[in-house]
Protein backbone atom coordinates (compact mmCIF):
# COMPACT_ATOMS: atom_id res chain seq x y z
CA UNK A 1 0.00 0.00 0.00
CA UNK A 2 1.46 3.11 -0.68
CA UNK A 3 2.61 5.55 2.15
CA UNK A 4 0.59 9.00 1.50
CA UNK A 5 2.45 10.72 4.25
CA UNK A 6 5.57 9.68 1.48
CA UNK A 7 8.11 12.59 0.35
CA UNK A 8 8.10 12.41 -3.36
CA UNK A 9 11.46 12.75 -4.52
CA UNK A 10 12.65 13.15 -8.84
CA UNK A 11 16.18 12.68 -9.57
CA UNK A 12 17.64 14.44 -13.06
CA UNK A 13 20.79 13.72 -13.69
CA UNK A 14 22.32 12.70 -16.96
CA UNK A 15 25.49 10.97 -15.39
CA UNK A 16 24.12 7.41 -14.92
CA UNK A 17 25.97 6.09 -11.84
CA UNK A 18 25.98 9.21 -10.04
CA UNK A 19 22.30 9.16 -10.49
CA UNK A 20 21.96 5.67 -9.36
CA UNK A 21 23.85 6.42 -6.18
CA UNK A 22 21.79 9.49 -5.19
CA UNK A 23 18.90 7.06 -6.16
CA UNK A 24 20.04 4.02 -3.68
CA UNK A 25 21.29 6.29 -0.66
CA UNK A 26 17.81 8.34 -0.59
CA UNK A 27 15.75 5.24 -0.97
CA UNK A 28 17.17 4.06 1.99
CA UNK A 29 15.00 6.56 4.04
CA UNK A 30 11.31 4.68 3.82
CA UNK A 31 9.76 7.83 4.27
CA UNK A 32 11.02 9.06 0.23
CA UNK A 33 9.24 7.56 -2.83
CA UNK A 34 12.44 8.14 -5.43
CA UNK A 35 12.21 8.36 -9.31
CA UNK A 36 14.84 9.18 -11.54
CA UNK A 37 15.77 10.55 -14.97
CA UNK A 38 18.61 11.56 -16.81
CA UNK A 39 16.44 13.64 -19.58
CA UNK A 40 14.83 17.21 -18.99
CA UNK A 41 11.81 16.24 -21.48
CA UNK A 42 11.29 12.89 -19.44
CA UNK A 43 10.94 14.48 -16.14
CA UNK A 44 8.70 17.26 -17.89
CA UNK A 45 6.37 14.48 -18.93
CA UNK A 46 6.19 13.01 -15.57
CA UNK A 47 5.79 16.39 -13.88
CA UNK A 48 1.20 15.36 -13.71
CA UNK A 49 2.43 13.25 -10.45
CA UNK A 50 3.13 16.27 -8.33
CA UNK A 51 6.56 15.64 -6.65
CA UNK A 52 7.40 17.32 -3.40
CA UNK A 53 11.24 17.82 -4.33
CA UNK A 54 13.61 17.76 -7.54
CA UNK A 55 17.52 17.22 -7.44
CA UNK A 56 18.94 19.23 -10.40
CA UNK A 57 21.79 18.54 -11.99
CA UNK A 58 23.19 21.99 -12.97
CA UNK A 59 25.14 21.23 -16.44
CA UNK A 60 22.57 19.07 -18.75
CA UNK A 61 23.72 18.46 -22.19
CA UNK A 62 19.94 19.10 -23.79
CA UNK A 63 19.50 22.00 -21.38
CA UNK A 64 20.93 23.82 -18.33
CA UNK A 65 19.73 23.75 -14.67
CA UNK A 66 18.44 27.43 -14.71
CA UNK A 67 16.12 26.72 -18.17
CA UNK A 68 15.12 23.54 -16.31
CA UNK A 69 14.56 25.15 -13.06
CA UNK A 70 12.17 28.34 -14.97
CA UNK A 71 10.28 25.32 -16.66
CA UNK A 72 9.30 23.24 -13.27
CA UNK A 73 8.47 26.89 -11.79
CA UNK A 74 6.23 27.43 -14.74
CA UNK A 75 4.06 24.21 -14.53
CA UNK A 76 3.90 24.13 -10.75
CA UNK A 77 5.66 26.57 -8.46
CA UNK A 78 5.34 24.24 -5.16
CA UNK A 79 7.45 21.76 -6.34
CA UNK A 80 11.14 22.43 -4.27
CA UNK A 81 14.46 22.18 -6.30
CA UNK A 82 17.62 21.62 -4.89
CA UNK A 83 20.63 22.53 -7.62
CA UNK A 84 23.56 20.07 -7.47
CA UNK A 85 26.36 21.44 -9.16
CA UNK A 86 29.89 20.43 -10.15
CA UNK A 87 31.59 23.98 -9.70
CA UNK A 88 31.33 26.37 -6.72
CA UNK A 89 30.29 30.11 -8.85
CA UNK A 90 28.42 31.86 -5.78
CA UNK A 91 27.55 33.91 -8.13
CA UNK A 92 25.74 31.63 -10.17
CA UNK A 93 24.32 30.01 -6.90
CA UNK A 94 22.44 33.17 -5.68
CA UNK A 95 21.46 33.68 -8.86
CA UNK A 96 19.51 30.41 -9.14
CA UNK A 97 18.15 30.41 -5.62
CA UNK A 98 16.61 33.81 -6.19
CA UNK A 99 15.19 32.65 -8.97
CA UNK A 100 12.96 29.95 -7.14
CA UNK A 101 15.58 27.23 -6.20
CA UNK A 102 15.61 25.62 -2.87
CA UNK A 103 18.83 25.34 -2.16
CA UNK A 104 22.26 25.23 -4.20
CA UNK A 105 24.85 21.62 -3.34
CA UNK A 106 28.22 21.56 -5.03
CA UNK A 107 29.43 18.07 -5.77
CA UNK A 108 31.80 16.70 -3.80
CA UNK A 109 32.42 13.95 -1.02
CA UNK A 110 29.88 15.57 1.20
CA UNK A 111 26.96 15.86 -0.72
CA UNK A 112 24.87 12.85 -0.24
CA UNK A 113 25.26 14.09 3.72
CA UNK A 114 24.15 17.53 2.49
CA UNK A 115 21.32 16.37 0.58
CA UNK A 116 20.06 13.85 3.04
CA UNK A 117 19.73 16.92 5.76
CA UNK A 118 18.03 19.30 2.96
CA UNK A 119 15.76 16.63 2.04
CA UNK A 120 14.95 16.03 6.30
CA UNK A 121 14.38 19.24 6.29
CA UNK A 122 12.10 20.06 3.68
CA UNK A 123 10.35 16.68 4.46
CA UNK A 124 9.12 18.65 7.67
CA UNK A 125 8.33 21.64 5.70
CA UNK A 126 6.46 20.21 2.79
CA UNK A 127 4.71 17.99 5.66
CA UNK A 128 3.39 20.62 8.03
CA UNK A 129 2.29 22.26 4.78
CA UNK A 130 0.15 19.05 3.69
CA UNK A 131 -1.67 19.33 7.31
CA UNK A 132 -2.16 22.91 6.78
CA UNK A 133 -3.77 21.95 3.43
CA UNK A 134 -5.77 19.00 5.32
CA UNK A 135 -6.80 21.66 7.91
CA UNK A 136 -8.01 24.38 6.08
CA UNK A 137 -10.30 21.81 3.45
CA UNK A 138 -11.88 20.17 6.93
CA UNK A 139 -12.43 23.93 8.11
CA UNK A 140 -14.09 25.06 4.97
CA UNK A 141 -16.02 22.15 5.27
CA UNK A 142 -16.63 21.80 8.94
CA UNK A 143 -19.91 23.71 8.32
CA UNK A 144 -21.33 21.18 5.86
CA UNK A 145 -23.10 19.08 8.02
CA UNK A 146 -25.23 22.12 8.78
CA UNK A 147 -26.65 21.53 5.31
CA UNK A 148 -28.07 17.58 6.28
CA UNK A 149 -28.42 18.01 10.30
CA UNK A 150 -31.72 20.45 9.64
CA UNK A 151 -34.94 19.78 10.71
CA UNK A 152 -37.67 21.46 13.71
CA UNK A 153 -39.03 18.36 14.48
CA UNK A 154 -38.97 16.92 18.31
CA UNK A 155 -36.85 14.14 18.07
CA UNK A 156 -33.95 16.75 15.81
CA UNK A 157 -33.98 19.11 18.84
CA UNK A 158 -33.23 16.78 21.08
CA UNK A 159 -30.72 15.66 18.73
CA UNK A 160 -28.74 19.08 18.64
CA UNK A 161 -29.13 19.19 22.49
CA UNK A 162 -27.18 15.91 22.56
CA UNK A 163 -24.95 17.34 20.06
CA UNK A 164 -24.00 20.46 21.76
CA UNK A 165 -23.18 18.11 25.42
CA UNK A 166 -20.81 15.81 23.36
CA UNK A 167 -19.02 18.81 22.14
CA UNK A 168 -18.29 19.96 25.26
CA UNK A 169 -16.50 17.15 26.28
CA UNK A 170 -14.64 14.47 25.38
CA UNK A 171 -16.78 11.61 25.98
CA UNK A 172 -17.17 8.59 23.47
CA UNK A 173 -20.03 9.18 21.76
CA UNK A 174 -22.37 5.91 20.01
CA UNK A 175 -24.24 7.30 16.97
CA UNK A 176 -26.69 4.13 15.74
CA UNK A 177 -29.74 4.36 13.86
CA UNK A 178 -30.54 3.34 9.98
CA UNK A 179 -28.41 3.52 6.71
CA UNK A 180 -28.78 6.85 5.50
CA UNK A 181 -30.17 9.04 8.77
CA UNK A 182 -26.75 10.76 8.86
CA UNK A 183 -24.46 9.53 10.97
CA UNK A 184 -21.40 10.93 9.88
CA UNK A 185 -22.65 14.42 10.08
CA UNK A 186 -23.52 13.68 13.46
CA UNK A 187 -19.75 12.85 14.11
CA UNK A 188 -18.49 15.84 12.43
CA UNK A 189 -20.92 18.29 14.13
CA UNK A 190 -19.63 16.83 17.22
CA UNK A 191 -15.94 17.27 16.20
CA UNK A 192 -15.88 20.65 14.54
CA UNK A 193 -18.04 22.49 17.47
CA UNK A 194 -15.48 21.15 20.08
CA UNK A 195 -11.73 22.35 21.19
CA UNK A 196 -10.64 19.84 18.86
CA UNK A 197 -11.94 21.82 15.46
CA UNK A 198 -8.34 22.76 13.66
CA UNK A 199 -7.26 19.00 14.44
CA UNK A 200 -8.05 16.78 12.04
CA UNK A 201 -11.20 14.17 11.35
CA UNK A 202 -10.39 10.80 10.64
CA UNK A 203 -13.04 8.36 9.18
CA UNK A 204 -12.32 4.95 9.26
CA UNK A 205 -15.36 2.72 7.57
CA UNK A 206 -14.61 -0.93 9.50
CA UNK A 207 -17.07 -2.51 6.72
CA UNK A 208 -15.17 -1.05 3.50
CA UNK A 209 -12.00 -2.85 4.55
CA UNK A 210 -11.12 -6.22 4.29
CA UNK A 211 -10.74 -8.07 7.27
CA UNK A 212 -6.66 -8.72 6.99
CA UNK A 213 -5.80 -5.22 6.72
CA UNK A 214 -8.18 -3.53 9.32
CA UNK A 215 -4.93 -4.05 12.25
CA UNK A 216 -2.79 -2.23 9.95
CA UNK A 217 -5.40 0.38 9.05
CA UNK A 218 -6.11 1.51 12.56
CA UNK A 219 -2.59 1.12 13.70
CA UNK A 220 0.00 1.48 11.36
CA UNK A 221 2.99 -0.90 10.29
CA UNK A 222 6.61 -1.06 9.96
CA UNK A 223 8.41 -1.65 6.88
CA UNK A 224 8.90 -5.39 6.20
CA UNK A 225 6.43 -6.41 8.71
CA UNK A 226 4.42 -8.61 6.63
CA UNK A 227 4.59 -9.84 2.57
CA UNK A 228 3.47 -6.09 0.69
CA UNK A 229 4.63 -4.11 3.73
CA UNK A 230 7.22 -2.19 1.58
CA UNK A 231 7.21 1.16 3.39
CA UNK A 232 6.38 2.53 6.96
CA UNK A 233 2.37 3.20 6.86
CA UNK A 234 0.89 5.34 10.07
CA UNK A 235 -2.32 4.07 11.25
CA UNK A 236 -5.42 6.41 11.25
CA UNK A 237 -4.32 6.20 15.38
CA UNK A 238 -2.03 8.33 14.48
CA UNK A 239 -3.27 10.06 12.10
CA UNK A 240 -6.04 11.04 14.20
CA UNK A 241 -3.56 12.41 17.36
CA UNK A 242 -5.48 15.49 18.85
CA UNK A 243 -8.49 14.95 17.12
CA UNK A 244 -11.23 13.08 16.16
CA UNK A 245 -11.33 9.47 14.81
CA UNK A 246 -14.78 8.03 13.85
CA UNK A 247 -15.12 4.44 13.54
CA UNK A 248 -18.31 3.72 11.22
CA UNK A 249 -19.79 0.38 11.36
CA UNK A 250 -17.71 -0.19 14.04
CA UNK A 251 -20.49 -3.43 14.32
CA UNK A 252 -18.51 -5.42 11.61
CA UNK A 253 -15.01 -5.29 13.34
CA UNK A 254 -14.11 -9.09 13.41
CA UNK A 255 -13.95 -10.22 16.92
CA UNK A 256 -10.73 -11.17 16.70
CA UNK A 257 -9.42 -7.60 16.51
CA UNK A 258 -11.99 -6.22 19.47
CA UNK A 259 -9.66 -7.26 21.80
CA UNK A 260 -6.92 -5.15 20.79
CA UNK A 261 -8.87 -2.11 20.14
CA UNK A 262 -10.21 -2.29 23.49
CA UNK A 263 -6.44 -2.19 24.89
CA UNK A 264 -6.30 0.88 22.72
CA UNK A 265 -9.02 2.49 24.12
CA UNK A 266 -8.02 1.70 27.63
CA UNK A 267 -4.49 2.49 27.30
CA UNK A 268 -4.52 5.22 25.11
CA UNK A 269 -1.28 4.25 23.23
CA UNK A 270 -0.88 1.75 19.75
CA UNK A 271 1.97 0.11 18.81
CA UNK A 272 2.20 -0.61 14.93
CA UNK A 273 2.38 -3.84 13.03
CA UNK A 274 6.05 -5.18 13.42
CA UNK A 275 7.22 -2.66 15.72
CA UNK A 276 8.24 -2.69 19.67
CA UNK A 277 7.76 0.89 20.06
CA UNK A 278 4.80 2.59 22.21
CA UNK A 279 3.23 4.88 21.12
CA UNK A 280 0.98 7.38 23.19
CA UNK A 281 -2.15 8.90 21.13
CA UNK A 282 -4.74 11.37 22.55
CA UNK A 283 -7.84 10.50 20.51
CA UNK A 284 -11.67 11.45 20.83
CA UNK A 285 -13.57 8.66 20.13
CA UNK A 286 -16.99 8.64 17.52
CA UNK A 287 -18.58 5.23 16.71
CA UNK A 288 -21.35 4.64 14.41
CA UNK A 289 -23.42 1.12 13.67
CA UNK A 290 -27.01 0.47 11.85
CA UNK A 291 -26.82 -3.02 14.16
CA UNK A 292 -28.11 -3.24 17.38
CA UNK A 293 -25.11 -3.84 19.42
CA UNK A 294 -26.32 -5.11 22.59
CA UNK A 295 -28.17 -8.32 20.58
CA UNK A 296 -24.75 -8.59 18.81
CA UNK A 297 -23.02 -9.11 22.12
CA UNK A 298 -26.18 -11.83 23.22
CA UNK A 299 -25.48 -13.42 19.94
CA UNK A 300 -21.11 -13.50 21.06
CA UNK A 301 -20.32 -11.74 17.82
CA UNK A 302 -19.79 -8.56 19.72
CA UNK A 303 -17.28 -8.15 23.07
CA UNK A 304 -19.56 -7.23 25.78
CA UNK A 305 -16.40 -5.04 27.53
CA UNK A 306 -15.95 -3.83 24.27
CA UNK A 307 -19.40 -2.57 24.00
CA UNK A 308 -19.73 -0.73 27.36
CA UNK A 309 -16.07 0.99 26.43
CA UNK A 310 -17.56 2.18 23.37
CA UNK A 311 -21.77 3.45 24.61
CA UNK A 312 -20.53 6.53 26.20
CA UNK A 313 -23.09 8.81 25.02
CA UNK A 314 -25.87 7.17 23.10
CA UNK A 315 -27.20 9.04 19.82
CA UNK A 316 -29.67 7.77 18.01
CA UNK A 317 -30.94 9.03 14.96
CA UNK A 318 -34.43 8.83 13.88
CA UNK A 319 -35.40 7.60 10.50
CA UNK A 320 -36.79 10.12 8.40
CA UNK A 321 -40.22 8.64 8.16
CA UNK A 322 -40.57 9.91 11.79
CA UNK A 323 -39.37 13.35 11.53
CA UNK A 324 -42.52 15.07 9.72
CA UNK A 325 -42.20 18.17 8.30
CA UNK A 326 -38.41 17.69 8.24
CA UNK A 327 -38.24 15.84 5.09
CA UNK A 328 -40.30 18.93 3.23
CA UNK A 329 -37.03 21.12 5.37
CA UNK A 330 -34.56 18.82 3.97
CA UNK A 331 -35.85 18.52 0.60
CA UNK A 332 -36.00 22.10 -0.32
CA UNK A 333 -32.67 22.70 1.09
CA UNK A 334 -31.09 19.77 -1.30
CA UNK A 335 -33.42 20.99 -4.27
CA UNK A 336 -31.74 24.50 -3.84
CA UNK A 337 -27.82 23.26 -2.90
CA UNK A 338 -28.19 20.88 -6.31
CA UNK A 339 -29.45 24.37 -8.45
CA UNK A 340 -27.08 26.38 -6.92
CA UNK A 341 -24.19 24.12 -7.55
CA UNK A 342 -25.22 23.76 -11.17
CA UNK A 343 -26.34 26.99 -12.04
CA UNK A 344 -29.88 26.42 -12.12
CA UNK A 345 -32.57 28.42 -10.80
CA UNK A 346 -34.04 28.16 -7.83
CA UNK A 347 -37.50 25.87 -7.93
CA UNK A 348 -40.39 25.64 -5.23
CA UNK A 349 -42.28 22.97 -4.44
CA UNK A 350 -46.53 22.16 -5.21
CA UNK A 351 -48.51 21.23 -2.79
CA UNK A 352 -49.02 18.31 -4.77
CA UNK A 353 -45.48 17.25 -4.79
CA UNK A 354 -45.02 18.17 -1.30
CA UNK A 355 -47.95 15.56 -0.71
CA UNK A 356 -45.75 12.90 -2.39
CA UNK A 357 -42.95 13.29 -0.38
CA UNK A 358 -43.99 12.96 2.95
CA UNK A 359 -46.61 10.02 2.06
CA UNK A 360 -43.23 8.08 1.18
CA UNK A 361 -41.53 6.28 3.41
CA UNK A 362 -38.31 6.65 2.33
CA UNK A 363 -36.51 3.84 3.65
CA UNK A 364 -32.85 5.07 2.40
CA UNK A 365 -33.76 8.09 4.55
CA UNK A 366 -31.94 11.58 4.44
CA UNK A 367 -29.37 9.82 1.69
CA UNK A 368 -32.76 8.90 -0.52
CA UNK A 369 -34.38 12.14 -0.29
CA UNK A 370 -31.42 14.23 -1.23
CA UNK A 371 -30.59 11.23 -4.73
CA UNK A 372 -34.40 12.02 -5.15
CA UNK A 373 -34.61 15.98 -4.90
CA UNK A 374 -31.03 16.39 -7.51
CA UNK A 375 -32.95 14.16 -9.79
CA UNK A 376 -36.40 16.29 -9.45
CA UNK A 377 -33.94 19.44 -10.08
CA UNK A 378 -32.71 17.27 -13.49
CA UNK A 379 -36.49 16.18 -14.31
CA UNK A 380 -38.54 19.48 -13.53
CA UNK A 381 -38.78 22.17 -15.84
CA UNK A 382 -39.88 25.70 -15.05
CA UNK A 383 -39.53 27.19 -11.29
CA UNK A 384 -42.19 24.71 -9.84
CA UNK A 385 -41.97 21.02 -9.17
CA UNK A 386 -44.60 18.87 -9.91
CA UNK A 387 -45.70 15.14 -8.48
CA UNK A 388 -44.79 13.17 -11.93
CA UNK A 389 -40.93 15.22 -11.52
CA UNK A 390 -40.33 13.73 -8.27
CA UNK A 391 -39.18 9.93 -9.29
CA UNK A 392 -39.80 7.45 -6.62
CA UNK A 393 -38.99 3.79 -7.08
CA UNK A 394 -41.54 1.76 -4.80
CA UNK A 395 -40.77 -1.50 -4.51
CA UNK A 396 -44.19 -4.11 -5.31
CA UNK A 397 -46.64 -3.94 -2.88
CA UNK A 398 -46.95 -7.61 -0.85
CA UNK A 399 -49.91 -9.20 -1.60
CA UNK A 400 -51.14 -10.18 2.26
CA UNK A 401 -52.14 -13.78 2.94
CA UNK A 402 -55.62 -12.46 4.33
CA UNK A 403 -56.61 -11.11 0.61
CA UNK A 404 -55.62 -13.91 -1.40
CA UNK A 405 -58.36 -16.99 -0.96
CA UNK A 406 -60.10 -18.04 2.29
CA UNK A 407 -58.69 -20.29 4.69
CA UNK A 408 -59.71 -22.04 7.73
CA UNK A 409 -57.43 -21.39 10.89
CA UNK A 410 -56.31 -24.81 11.02
CA UNK A 411 -55.15 -24.13 7.05
CA UNK A 412 -53.47 -21.35 8.31
CA UNK A 413 -51.24 -23.20 11.18
CA UNK A 414 -50.51 -25.78 8.32
CA UNK A 415 -49.47 -22.79 5.85
CA UNK A 416 -47.21 -21.38 8.09
CA UNK A 417 -45.25 -24.50 10.21
CA UNK A 418 -44.93 -25.41 6.30
CA UNK A 419 -43.14 -21.95 5.43
CA UNK A 420 -40.68 -22.59 8.56
CA UNK A 421 -40.52 -25.67 7.98
CA UNK A 422 -38.91 -25.27 4.53
CA UNK A 423 -37.42 -22.37 5.84
CA UNK A 424 -35.67 -24.00 8.90
CA UNK A 425 -34.25 -27.23 6.84
CA UNK A 426 -37.18 -29.44 8.35
CA UNK A 427 -35.54 -28.84 11.60
CA UNK A 428 -38.48 -29.57 14.10
CA UNK A 429 -37.12 -28.49 17.61
CA UNK A 430 -35.75 -25.57 16.02
CA UNK A 431 -39.32 -24.57 14.31
CA UNK A 432 -40.89 -25.59 17.36
CA UNK A 433 -38.57 -22.83 19.18
CA UNK A 434 -39.53 -20.22 16.59
CA UNK A 435 -43.40 -21.16 16.55
CA UNK A 436 -43.71 -21.24 20.88
CA UNK A 437 -45.48 -24.51 19.99
CA UNK A 438 -44.85 -28.12 21.37
CA UNK A 439 -42.73 -30.36 19.02
CA UNK A 440 -45.25 -33.57 19.62
CA UNK A 441 -47.48 -31.58 17.33
CA UNK A 442 -45.46 -30.89 14.65
CA UNK A 443 -44.40 -34.46 14.52
CA UNK A 444 -48.17 -35.66 14.78
CA UNK A 445 -49.07 -33.24 12.09
CA UNK A 446 -45.87 -34.44 9.88
CA UNK A 447 -47.87 -38.15 10.50
CA UNK A 448 -50.81 -37.15 9.53
CA UNK A 449 -49.77 -36.09 6.09
CA UNK A 450 -50.86 -32.17 6.56
CA UNK A 451 -46.70 -31.28 6.48
CA UNK A 452 -44.02 -32.39 4.18
CA UNK A 453 -40.70 -33.12 5.16
CA UNK A 454 -39.26 -33.57 1.72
Amino acid sequence: MKNQNALRIFILEDDLWYGSMLQHYLSLNPDYEVKRFDKPGDLFNQLHENPDVITLDYFMPDMDGSVVLKKIREINQDIKVVIISGQEDLRTAVSLVTGGAFDYIVKDEDTKDRLWNVLLHLKEIVGLKKKIAVLEEEVSKRNDYSKYLIGKSECMEKIFALIGKASGSTITVSVTGETGTGKEMVAKAIHFNSDRNKKPFITVNMAAIPRELVESELFGHEKGAFTGAVTRRIGKFEEAHMGTLFLDEIGELDISLQAKLLRVLQEREITRIGSNEVIPINVRIVVATHRDLMEEVQKKTFREDLYYRLIGLPIKMPPLRERGNDILILAKSFLDQFCDANKISRKNLSPEAARKLVQYEFPGNVRELRSIMELTAVMSEGDTVQPDHIMINTPPVAVHPMNGKERTLREYEVQIIQHFLDRYDKDVLLVARKLEMGKSTIYRMIQSGELRTK
